[in-house]
């Protein structure tokens, strides 16, 4: 069992503190999907809700999943907090995402922000997520680029976390149009108050038939 990877691996860690993220959504998220006809959205791992949130606002009809059941009454919780019209479009479910779970099909963008998955876990799981994205829609998959190990910045050392937009895109067949495929640089500020030099991996792909 991949002990990282299970509800109470991630309800105890949210428990540690009232909000482990920021509560905006995340940067390459709103760069690529602004300005995409809305539709039926998958937002993987969405922790706390914010990218959910942003999208249910841009009116998309999004489903947040998480392992963590700690993470999701947060999410509940601040989505009862916005106008009733967006919270409509809001749905939440706990899913092990290693126990192969029935997921929507068919979906206009499926969305998964730093899910950080050892292999062969991670292949199996990214095209399972894959295959739920309908003709002429959207997956995009951001993560932690593995020159990060490198860059001073407090991430977990085990190096087989990490994975290049690229790995990801040879996952992909050929009914797929890869539109973004790179290591996209930018600055975090770590916990100590420095500044250093990263990079996200990031990957834009439409279903093409």
């Amino acid at each position: 069992m991949l002990v990282e990877y299970t509800q109470e691996f991630w309800d105890q860690r949210y428990r540690q503190r009232d909000r482990i993220w920021s509560g905006k959504p995340n940067r390459h998220l709103v760069a690529e999907v602004d300005g995409l006809q809305p539709g039926s959205a998958l937002d993987v791992g969405c922790g706390e809700g914010a990218d959910a949130a942003w999208l249910a606002e841009q009116g998309w009809d999004v489903l947040g999943i998480d392992v963590s059941e700690v993470a999701l009454d947060r999410a509940r919780a601040h989505s009862a907090e916005l106008d009733p019209s967006v919270a409509d479009r809001l749905h939440w479910q706990q899913v092990d995402l290693l126990a192969s779970p029935d997921l929507p099909r068919d979906l206009d963008l499926v969305s998964i922000q730093f899910m950080h998955l050892p292999e062969p876990h991670r292949s199996r799981v990214f095209g399972e997520l894959a295959s739920r994205v309908a003709v002429g829609g959207t997956l995009l998959i951001v993560a932690h680029d593995p020159s990060d190990l490198h860059s001073g910045v407090g991430r977990p050392h085990q190096a087989d976390l990490y994975f290049t937009a690229q790995e990801i895109a040879a996952l992909l067949d050929d009914s797929w149009d890869v539109r973004v495929c790179e290591s996209r640089p930018r600055v975090e500020r770590s916990s100590d108050g420095h500044e250093h030099a990263i990079s996200d991996a990031v990957l834009l792909a439409v279903r093409t038939g």
